[in-house]
């Protein structure tokens, strides 16, 4: 169960509800580690004569029948706070690189930045510093890029589900890869996100570290936040180098 597979589960189970005006996406919001919670309970509730928390358990009896789902929980006014397994990070990194990747745009830096000024406003952007978001985005996709380059020298290849991701930078990583934004300030959370947890732990052996299974699923990660990177840079007309 992945977080797009969720908001199509919520959906689904709205309209064999039959909820009238169900909404044409559910918005997940991340509550913790493979946690969403989602305040689609109180859009339907109105238009079916409910109250928020008897729609929302409405939704809850379906919900807690989909594989992958271990459990959901109602607050406040009508909220779903809904809990995936353990194999959920796995699926999700495996659903981003699933996705076809997009063609490569030629390097052009007056077109980048000005495609990138339209979509987020800015200046400088023509500057390759740390303070400059959209050198930051593209620093980011092609240190992914290196990290690749280097696993393979390595002999380490990405595997989603080799290990457990339990440290909090990689769980922020995780938690804006679900979304569905995909916005130029996006971009710069998951870029901000995928360098911190390099930070934080590498994703390649470091000094005399033999290479592990946790490095596998950290490969794995940084492989998926360069997909989500290169993507969105493409569709704002913006090029994703494999080399900065």
């Amino acid at each position: 169960m992945t977080p797009e597979l969720l908001s199509e589960a919520l959906l689904r189970s709205a309209r064999e509800l039959g909820f009238a005006r169900v909404p044409e996406r559910a918005v997940l919001r991340p509550r913790g580690a493979r946690e969403w919670g989602t305040g689609i309970a109180l859009t339907l509730a109105g238009p079916a004569g409910l109250t928020g928390p008897e729609a929302a358990a409405r939704l809850r009896e379906r919900l807690v029948a989909q594989p992958g789902v271990r459990g959901v929980e109602i607050s406040g006014p009508g909220f779903l706070n809904i809990r995936l397994g353990e194999e959920a990070d796995a699926a999700l990194l495996r659903a981003v690189l699933a996705r076809p990747a997009p063609p490569a745009l030629p390097d052009d830096p007056a077109r980048d930045a000005a495609a990138w000024a339209a979509a987020a406003g800015g200046r400088g952007l023509l500057v390759q510093r740390e303070e400059n978001p959209l050198f930051r985005v593209r620093y980011a996709h092609a240190r992914t890029r290196a990290l690749l380059r280097g696993g393979r020298a390595l002999g380490v290849r990405p595997d989603p589900g080799a290990a457990a991701f339990d440290a909090p930078p990689e769980r922020a990583l995780l938690a804006l890869l679900g979304e569905r934004a995909r916005s130029a300030r996006h971009l710069v959370r998951v870029a901000d996100a995928l360098l911190a947890t390099e930070r934080a732990r590498s994703s390649l052996p470091v000094g005399d570290e033999k290479p592990s299974a946790a490095h596998r699923a950290r490969l794995a990660l940084a492989q998926a936040a360069g997909a989500v990177l290169a993507g969105g840079l493409y569709r704002l007309g913006i090029s994703a180098p494999d080399h900065l």
